[in-house]
């Protein structure tokens, strides 16, 4: 588990808002207990905690590549499986990787494909990238949403976070209950309508959602959707295909530089 965190304005100079982004940084702290890393430029602060699961040498954030003259900053948190399968796709299309974090493959991915790269992720996650020559920046949401990503857009800023108390720790941000979300959280806790919250003007990226911050302001882009089949398959072949299924998902989450462990339970 990591943290990002950040902010960008088109029309406010941010390079001097660093103490602003450290104390929105220093929240995440829990999330990510072994590094922190900052960027800044004129229109951007991006800030991102992180727990060293692979590469610990070269998976540092923010990650900053640069491609045609164009300098492209990300900060991530979660774990794409299919990460081999696109860095060697990327490599096959002339791209070099430093390491083997899926950090750099998502960064580069994004390089190529722009937007689509969410379409190719198998995982969870949430990042957003900083796009320097088109003073853009791209956010997005793992299909189901396991990952949080929560904004907000105040005096033409564009707030966001892992968590509802980084957010607030931006002085623009004034801690406000809404009066739908309070419905919510007695009508429905713990679950919510997708996107919305308890405190007023404070939003998440919905899930399988993408978003594009620019001089236009934020546009958001679903990237897809459940599908329900008719299912025609025999019992056999559907227990065999179960356990394909289960199989290489477990193996593709085994992938750690660092011990793991796995917690069950059992309720009856």
């Amino acid at each position: 588990m990591c943290g990002i965190v950040g902010f960008a304005s088109l029309k406010k100079k941010l390079s001097d808002d660093r103490d602003i982004l450290l104390d929105m940084t220093k929240t995440l702290s829990k999330r990510g207990p072994d590094e922190e890393g900052f960027y800044t430029k004129e229109h951007v602060c991006l800030g991102h905690r992180r727990l060293i699961i692979l590469d610990a040498k070269n998976g540092k954030q923010p990650m900053s590549a640069t491609y045609n003259e164009n300098t492209y900053t990300i900060v991530y948190n979660g774990q794409v499986y299919n990460v081999n399968d696109i860095r060697k796709d990327l490599q096959d299309l002339g791209y070099n990787f430093t390491g083997y974090c899926d950090t750099e493959v998502i960064l580069k991915g994004f390089i190529h494909y722009g937007a689509d790269i969410v379409k190719k992720l198998n995982g969870i996650f949430s990042f957003a990238i900083w796009n320097e020559n088109k003073q853009e920046l791209f956010l997005a949401r793992d299909h189901f949403g396991i990952k949080p990503l929560y904004y907000t857009i105040v005096n033409e800023t564009i707030i966001f976070a892992s968590e509802l108390k980084a957010i607030l720790k931006h002085p623009y941000v004034e801690l406000e209950l809404d009066d739908t979300g309070i419905c919510e959280l007695f009508g429905l806790g713990p679950a919510h309508t997708p996107g919305n919250g308890i405190f007023k003007n404070i939003y998440e990226i919905k899930p399988a959602h993408f978003g594009i911050f620019n001089e236009n302001g934020l546009q958001l882009h679903s990237y897809w959707k459940l599908q329900s089949k008719p299912h025609t398959d025999d019992f056999k072949t559907t227990c065999s295909t179960v356990h394909n299924l289960l199989e290489d998902a477990i193996n593709r989450q085994l992938v750690s530089d660092v011990p793991l462990c796995a917690m069950l339970s059992r309720w009856s």
